[in-house]
């Protein structure tokens, strides 16, 4: 079977939109070959910064015949209905058609539609037009002349080659020549356009990339990765240091060049004493460089390693020499940003008012930083105020979680009133990423508590469900009153997630709360923090929370409940048990969990299995004769007990209830299951032995009082007509 090698060469593809364009490319190419009737065996991508390639191996020569089999109306049908059948069907006249019979439905027109097989380069040279065309870059650019006429081609850069080569692998490949906007594709590409610009004949995939790589051309991604990985830890390791290594960073420069080299740079080891973050991200966001480090060390040394898309004829000299002289000058800037932060605002005397308001200390930097935050209004969100104000609903939400996380109110304070006062600094202002950890290296140069330190830092934490979560008391505080005070915030304002839309970043948000009050075992009750703190929402901002605000709140709650449900499935966690223990109302997510694991061990045992057969018998039975109005007792009244299974039941419940209560008032849920598994057997003979709809009407009622009971002892701890099998 015949294969297809496909190649759009362009100038320089940005490195973020390379992998996702080749694989917008494999889509769109299978999909419509599958359309159209062909099949394949495998398919890959690759790409490099000049070039998309798509290898499709096992293509069929052609698509099949096609026969179908359309109805059309009655043979005594009106003409404009047979018209219309005429033109569906692509026939000239009635005569094309046959006619078949149905004992019910009398005669009706069929059409027989036959459609001859294509060749695949037919099919490739038809589809291929249009999939560049109409290639879904972000921002696709036109050039040249024809750029001023309408329906020129739009690509992310000029697009200059294309390679199209079909055949098998032993038989001699052919080009199909389609043409788009002037360039028709052929079997010739080209190489690094330095090291090798003269023309390539190619004729299938395997001597294609053989003959890019002698023209100094790597094609595949992933092995331009490996090598610059592996070689730079090589160049550290020659020099006695070790790399630090960036994920991101080597992905997008292995977007940069086709021939990866790796050099070693350096600068004056005085801008070392600027921070490791600082000189990272200088190093990272301006040249595409890894900084390096001494083996076991965690401060930065003054090497660089930089990645060169041209091997040089002088060794690198050169190229070294360009990088270290833009990476000095940035370091340079990055050194002024450090110590202007350290110093003095010019300002202070404005700031007085702010100060006064937070509790701040002029003299220190921060707090200075922090006051100007203030003074300046500068906004948050236009219907949710200033940071100043966001602040300040930060303070009064970290002191209604400080107690049940355990941490120290005035320490809590002082973090909350710092937490945001880099975003003020110039390292932050330049670096935005670095918001918390320059605040941590600021509080700590002025002094401040390391705890407060540390939550400055932490109170940003988790950024997503993998990352780290903060560690201290104080640090969980501020994080979960500041998560908490953006939720809030949002949904009073009606700026809550829609669809797959997300642009505050809630549902990442209400994780973060999740994660922190599980995992590190926070007693939080949710609700009377939600209805108190949009009640001041509502105060302090011109956004108004309407008369609904209580159907927000618990609106709120429910999108708790639902990041809730994925939190714990994804932790292996039954849906079905996760719905038996979560009412609309239950505001206290760590004991949600605790129940669910207690149940979950519970309903795997043998009693447990039992229980909630028979449980689920009794509820079902009291629940129909509630429907039908059948008189349920108030009590259970134990003259009316006339069996000893049914005097045992009510025995075992009364002594079963109160051990759950106990323990549920203990937070023992496994206690709890374990007093209710003493009902299985009770249960059981209660249903062996004791007619419930007994004819006396006083018995009768008594009886489903006791089914009532049943119902009421294991609801204290889920609802088990929720709970599958």
């Amino acid at each position: 079977m015949p294969d297809l090698l496909l190649e759009l060469r362009s100038e320089e593809i940005p490195a973020r939109l390379q992998r996702k364009a080749a694989g917008d490319l494999k889509k769109l190419v299978t999909d419509a070959l599958v359309e159209a009737g062909l099949s394949y065996e495998g398919a890959r991508e690759y790409w490099t910064p000049r070039r998309l390639t798509l290898d499709i191996r096992g293509l069929t020569a052609r698509s099949a015949d096609v026969r179908e089999e359309r109805k059309g109306p009655r043979t005594d049908a009106n003409e404009k209905a047979i018209e219309g059948f005429l033109r569906g069907a692509g026939l000239s006249s009635i005569a094309e058609a046959q006619v078949q019979s149905d004992p019910k439905k009398g005669d009706f027109y069929v059409a027989i539609i036959s459609k001859a097989g294509r060749a695949a380069e037919e099919i490739i040279a038809e589809v291929m037009p249009s999939i560049i065309r109409d290639f879904p870059w972000p921002k696709p650019m036109r050039w040249g002349k024809a750029s001023a006429q309408p329906g020129s081609l739009r690509w992310v850069r000029p697009l200059q080659s294309i390679v199209c080569v079909f055949g098998t692998e032993h038989e001699e490949t052919s080009v199909i020549p389609f043409e788009i906007a002037g360039i028709v594709a052929s079997n010739i590409t080209y190489g690094h356009r330095f090291h090798a610009p003269a023309a390539i004949t190619v004729k299938r995939f395997d001597d294609y990339v053989a003959s890019l790589e002698k023209a100094k051309v790597i094609l595949d991604a992933e092995r331009r990765k490996d090598i610059i990985l592996h070689d730079a830890r090589d160049v550290a390791f020659a020099n006695g240091l070790e790399l630090v290594e960036d994920e991101g960073l080597l992905e997008e420069v292995s977007g940069l060049v086709e021939w990866p080299q790796v050099l070693m740079g350096s600068f004056e080891a005085d801008y070392l004493a600027i921070p490791s973050e600082i000189i990272r991200l200088t190093i990272k966001t301006n040249q595409k460089c890894f900084v390096t480090r001494k083996p076991g060390e965690e401060t930065l040394s003054n090497n660089f390693i930089l990645i060169s898309n041209i091997e040089a004829s002088d060794g690198g000299k050169e190229i070294i020499h360009g990088n270290g002289k833009v990476v000095r000058a940035r370091l340079s800037d990055a050194l002024h940003f450090w110590k202007r932060d350290q110093g003095n605002l010019p300002d202070l005397e404005t700031l007085e008012t702010s100060a006064k308001k937070f509790s701040l200390d002029l003299k220190k930097p921060l707090d200075q930083r922090m006051a100007k935050l203030d003074a300046l209004n500068v906004t948050f969100h236009a219907k949710l105020g200033t940071q100043g104000e966001r602040v300040e609903r930060i303070r009064a939400m970290a002191a209604k979680v400080a107690f049940p996380a355990g941490a120290d109110y005035k320490l809590v304070d002082r973090a909350v009133v710092l937490a945001k006062a880099d975003l003020r600094t110039e390292a932050v202002g330049e670096f935005p990423e670095l918001q918390g950890v320059m605040g941590r290296k600021y509080a700590a140069l002025q002094g401040e508590d390391a705890v407060v330190s540390t939550a400055i830092e932490e109170h940003y934490k988790p950024q997503g469900p993998s990352d780290k979560l903060p560690q201290d008391k104080v640090a969980i505080t501020v994080a979960l009153a500041d998560k908490l005070d953006t939720l809030i915030g949002f949904w009073a304002v009606d700026e809550k997630p829609t669809g797959s839309k997300d642009p505050f970043a809630l549902r990442r948000a209400a994780l973060g709360v999740i994660r922190i009050i599980l995992e590190r075992g926070v007693h939080l009750t949710l609700l009377p923090r939600i209805v108190s703190h949009m009640a001041r929402i509502d105060m302090d901002t011109s956004s108004k929370v309407a008369a609904d605000d209580m159907s927000r709140q618990l609106d709120l709650l429910s999108f708790f409940h639902d990041r809730l449900k994925v939190y714990l499935r994804d932790q292996g966690a039954r849906h079905d048990l996760i719905d038996a223990v979560l009412t609309p109302e239950t505001d206290d997510l760590r004991m949600v969990a605790r129940r669910v694991e207690a149940l979950t061990a519970f309903v795997s045992s043998e009693d447990g299995k039992n229980l909630l057969a028979g449980t689920k018998r009794a509820v079902q039975l009291l629940a129909a004769e509630e429907k039908k109005g059948t008189v349920v007792a108030d009590g259970v009244s134990e003259p009316l007990l006339k069996l000893d299974a049914e005097k045992e039941l009510f025995a075992a419940i009364t002594k079963a209830s109160a051990e759950a209560s106990a323990a549920i008032e203990k937070e023992d849920f496994r206690s709890a299951m374990a007093a209710l598994s003493t009902l299985r057997a009770p249960v059981d003979r209660f249903f062996t032995d004791v007619l419930v709809n007994d004819e006396d009407a006083a018995i009768r009622a008594n009886r489903l009082a006791l089914l009532r009971l049943i119902r009421e002892a294991t609801g204290t701890v889920a609802d088990f007509s929720k709970i599958a099998g």
